[in-house]
């Protein structure tokens, strides 16, 4: 229980890398992906802030989740990386107005009702 925050922290972080990856790709969607212009697609990429930002995110989630791993089980600390699904179906929403269907929305109610249980476990 002590280490929930942590976790959160981490897995907050991990949807927070998906959000800015996403929002930094945003910028290639007119580039016509050919073996000639791959390579010039990565440079702009490997340049781009909000990439850039997603794989700082991305590394400094995967050093607190060693951490997490380290002082707690995998069975316990594992289920709440659906936390992300959560967040990142939260932030698709209002960043980038994505549509979240009623199904999609009962789906992340369950999410929610087990990740309470496991962490009351």
């Amino acid at each position: 229980m002590q280490y929930i925050p942590i976790i959160l922290f981490s897995v907050t972080l991990n949807a927070l890398a998906q959000i800015f990856l996403k929002r930094g790709v945003m910028y290639f969607n007119n580039i016509q992906t050919t073996a000639g212009n791959l390579l010039k697609l990565y440079l702009n990429a490997a340049t781009n802030y909000y990439v850039l930002g997603g794989l700082l995110c991305y590394g400094i989630s995967v050093l607190t989740w060693m951490f997490v791993l380290s002082k707690t089980e995998v069975s316990y600390a594992y289920p709440f990386l659906s936390v992300g699904y959560i967040l990142s179906a939260i932030a698709g929403y209002y960043f980038f107005q994505e549509h979240i269907s009623l199904s999609r929305m009962l789906g992340i109610a369950i999410i929610c009702v087990g990740v309470i249980i496991i962490a009351r476990s």
